[in-house]
């Protein structure tokens, strides 16, 4: 059935790539023809069919096979890679026919907080489940007295792993096999909180009680310059989920946090926006404008604020001729994080002017 046009296209995870290469491994062991595709069940019930990209038979008891994966209409850095699986039958190693490992291209968990215990590939439970799943599907079809040992592997783990968060998480050598359902949902909302919270969840086992929180890369790189001396895992890139990040900070129990943001941000975190990529920008000016008519009694400056393309076009003459009106916007954002985590966290608001430089720092002298 063709989707319609505005309809989004949802994929598969790179743990549902894994156990679709390996099912089609253990198949090609079992018959002796090469799959072309196999299906998959994801762990919603729900079905599929994947193609299989290549398929080797190495020996009588060993064969890999490729999948690529796709990840719909997602923008996901994994979209297009190619996730395989190599299966060896082997003698048995407990009750469990199936031993799961990662190969190249497959990272290694560093630290604590992610759910997987140091040393271990990073392989979540979600893929593993769904391997073994569709391994025992083709058991039981074809009963065998022999362990099954599926190695999963990403031939540029390693390079791609170089464009994601994973070495901030302790995640060293490749990229992760993650999927809690194994379908992705475009633009999925749900992944990025996970990450944040993932993210949280690091920080806080390396014992950290306090976050520099900020929307995105640049902001970070700008954090990250003006304190040095703070551990990687306590800048955590929020991106548009305001609420959501305080919301999982008090629920963390961390006791402070700094919110290190762009003007434009730091306008729709003052409004109160739980998602800030949500907000309309002629609203937020609207609010913008009145808030500067009342810090400066100049209606010509509310005017010309108020018809500013953006929040950003707005910041120079603000800067110039009534910076007063930026620490409000800093001062409102601050008081509305603290709502965010149920005024069970303390909240710092620095605001960066677009070179990098502080532009407005709540409470400067903030240890």
């Amino acid at each position: 059935m063709k989707r319609k046009p505005d309809t989004l296209k949802s994929g598969f995870t790179t743990g549902a790539a894994a156990a679709a290469a390996a099912k089609a491994a253990l198949q090609l062991l079992f018959t002796g023809q090469v799959p072309t595709a196999v299906g998959i069940t994801f762990l919603t019930g729900e079905t599929t069919t994947i193609a299989i990209h290549g398929c080797r038979l190495v020996d009588s008891n060993k064969a890999t096979c490729t999948v690529i994966k796709d990840a719909g209409d997602d923008p996901d850095i994994t979209h297009g890679a190619e996730i395989g699986a190599e299966v060896t039958l082997e003698n048995r190693w407990g009750e469990d026919p199936v031993r799961i490992t990662g190969g190249a291209g497959v990272g290694v968990v560093t630290k604590p907080g992610l759910g997987i215990p140091p040393g271990r590939p990073a392989i979540t439970q979600g893929p593993i489940t769904m391997i073994t799943d569709s391994i025992n599907s083709l058991l039981d079809a074809h009963p065998i007295d022999a362990g099954i040992h599926v190695e999963v592997f990403v031939p540029e783990g390693e390079r791609l792993a170089k464009k994601t968060l994973n070495a901030r998480l302790g995640i060293i050598g490749g990229l992760s096999i993650l999927g809690t359902t194994g379908i992705v949902r475009p633009l999925s909302h749900e992944a990025y909180v996970a990450t944040i919270q993932k993210s949280m969840d690091v920080a806080r086992a390396a014992g950290l009680t306090h976050l520099v929180l900020t929307t995105g890369r640049r902001s970070e790189r700008f954090a990250q310059n003006c304190w040095p001396s703070l551990a990687d895992e306590s800048f955590i890139q929020i991106g548009d989920f305001f609420q959501a990040a305080m919301t999982a900070a008090a629920t963390r129990r961390f006791l402070s946090a700094t919110l290190a943001v762009f003007f434009g941000k730091a306008v729709k975190m003052a409004q109160n926006i739980p998602h800030t990529h949500a907000a309309k920008s002629e609203l937020t000016l609207e609010t913008l404008a009145q808030w500067t008519l009342q810090q400066t009694q100049n209606p010509a400056l509310a005017r010309r604020i108020a018809a500013a393309n953006t929040a950003r076009h707005a910041f120079d003459p603000l800067k110039a001729m009534a910076p007063a009106v930026i620490a409000h916007v800093a001062e409102q954002a601050r008081h509305c994080a603290v709502g965010f985590s149920a005024g069970k966290i303390r909240v710092r608001c620095v605001i960066f002017d677009y070179d990098g430089t502080t532009a407005v720092d709540t409470q400067p002298d903030w240890g």
